[in-house]
Parts: structure tokens; sequence; C-alpha cells
């Protein structure tokens, strides 16, 4: 790959304030790309999750990895905010949008692992299912003229899982499944128009609120497997965002449009690696040691 492949290129990560959407707007600063980094929590007011990551710190993080980090606060579940997001990237950059990432989620707090449908509360699991799915609905509506008009670009929508299998509860699972249909719908759509849509998932990704839950830092990792002996085979979310820089520079990439991809896929075919050197296959792991317990993990969709 080349040294700055998106350079020029415009980027747009929604839900970039932190997790696998802070590690792609990073990695596609990397390459080259402006990035446009939204999300609710920013230095003058933070979201309802009360967590202390930003999307200003985002931004700073792009523009130090050589490219051009822009935050600009917004709540993806308001279309007349994101029809001003759309517009004011318009106009900064001359009506050019060449990747839409959506990797809004925050659902994390509502999702209850521990009950069946019957039994959870009604009002979290629609909110869980508003923040997760209506938002890229939203985003996607306002963003896709502008990737539409170039005839070209790419549509990412993340998730969890790139196959059928269910996700250990009601409304997780069908906000997660559902991010793959809003890439294949869009696939469909979009493909007439030149642009791929795809659906790509991390493996056991090592976020800020995953390191804080095992109480340890990026730093000394490391200490956590033995709270959990898979988390030895856990990836950063820069591993997510090389994938999908990686997809972003790739002209071929029209032969991927409307399947759900997986990191541990992609660093075959493109040869990136994780900020380490490694190079994490959550699939294979699951093939050698959790099979037998959970069952095969599935064909990709």
């Amino acid at each position: 790959m080349e040294e700055r492949p998106l350079a020029g290129h415009v980027a747009l990560v929604a839900g970039g304030t932190r997790g696998g959407g802070r590690g792609i707007a990073v990695q596609l600063g990397a390459a080259g790309a402006t990035v446009y980094v939204t999300g609710r929590s920013s230095g003058p007011g933070r979201s309802d999750l009360g967590r202390p990551e930003t999307i200003e710190e985002t931004a700073e993080q792009v523009t130090a990895a050589g490219g051009a980090g822009i935050p600009v606060r917004t709540d993806h579940s308001r279309p007349d905010e994101v029809r001003a997001l759309v517009e004011r990237i318009a106009a900064e950059q001359d009506g050019r949008l060449d990747v839409l990432v959506n990797s809004v989620w925050g659902g994390d707090p509502l999702t209850d692992w521990s009950h069946p449908l019957w039994e959870q509360d009604l009002d979290n699991g629609l909110r869980l299912l508003r923040q997760a799915v209506e938002t890229h609905v939203i985003t996607s509506r306002f963003a896709l003229p502008l990737l539409v008009a170039r005839g070209r670009g790419l549509v990412v929508e993340v998730t969890d899982g790139n196959t059928a299998r269910y996700r250990g509860s009601f409304f997780y699972d069908l906000a997660k499944s559902a991010v793959i249909r809003l890439a294949v719908a869009q696939a469909a759509e979009l493909k007439p128009h030149g642009v791929a849509a795809v659906a790509i998932t991390p493996g056991f990704l090592r976020s800020e609120a995953v390191l804080e839950h095992f109480g340890v830092t990026e730093a000394n990792w490391r200490d956590a497997i033995a709270q959990d002996p898979h988390f030895a085979h856990s990836e950063t979310p820069a591993y997510l965002g090389r994938a999908v820089a990686a997809l972003a520079a790739d002209p071929g990439v029209m032969a991927k449009t409307g399947r759900a991809l997986a990191t541990w896929g992609l660093y075959e075919e493109y040869g990136f690696t994780d900020v380490d050197g490694a190079r994490p296959d959550f699939a294979a792991h699951w093939a050698d040691a959790l099979v037998d317990e959970y069952g095969p993990l599935g064909d990709p969709l």
C-alpha cells in the first residue's frame, strides 16, 4: 500500500469519539485523509454515557497521524443536525466525500445480557435500536448524495460479528444484524452509481471501555489475560482502522460491496498488522478454543 493512499480524500466517521470509530478515524488520517469526526461527546459537553473521550481528542489524533481531523459535535439521531453537518462538509470540501463510516453505537448501558425479550425493559430496548440503527439510516440519508454525485466512494457499517449467529441478547442481536442489512441494502442501491457499501466487524476489541473493565491500559493490557485467557487474542481499534483504510484505498473495493467483512479476513488480503506487529485472528481462535463450548462461529453473510 502507498504511504498516504488517501491523501486528498474526505471521510466522515460518525461515532468517532472512541472505540472502533476512533480507531478508524485515526487510521484514515494516517493514510492521508481529511476526517470529520462526529459524536455527542465534546469538550464543552459530554453525552449521557458520561465517558471522558471526546471528538476533539480523536480529531487531534487524526491530525497527529498525518491527516486533518475536524471535530463536529453532532447528535446523529437528530436529522436537522446531520443535515447541517453534511451541508458543512459539502461547503468546506467542494462537495467531496469519499468515505462514510457509520459507527454510532452507545448501546452498552442499554443492553440486557441477563433476560429474554419478554423480561426486558422495552423502553431501553427500543432506545438501543434508535441509537444503533436509526442513527445510521439518518446519516446515510443525508451523506449518500455526496458520494453518488462523485460516482465513487465507500460506505462502511461497523457491526459486531459477520454471521447470522445469535449475539446473546435480543435487542443487541437485532441492532448488530440490522446494521449488516443496512450495508446490503445500501450496496444494492449504490452499485449503479459506483459506490461500494460493506459491513465490518472487529474481533475481541480492546476499546477504552474494555480496558477499563479489566482494570488495565493499552500499555499493560496483557496483565488482563489472567482474568480472561481469550483476551490474549484481542486487537486494538487501530487494527479495525487499518482494515477500513485498506478498503478505502482499494480501487477494486466494488468487488466486496454488499458483504459482511472482518478484520480477521482482511489482514491476510491487505497485509496490515496491529500496532504491535501482531495479526489477531479471532475466528481462528474461536475454532481452536471456543467452538466446543459455543458451537461454530458461522459462515460470513
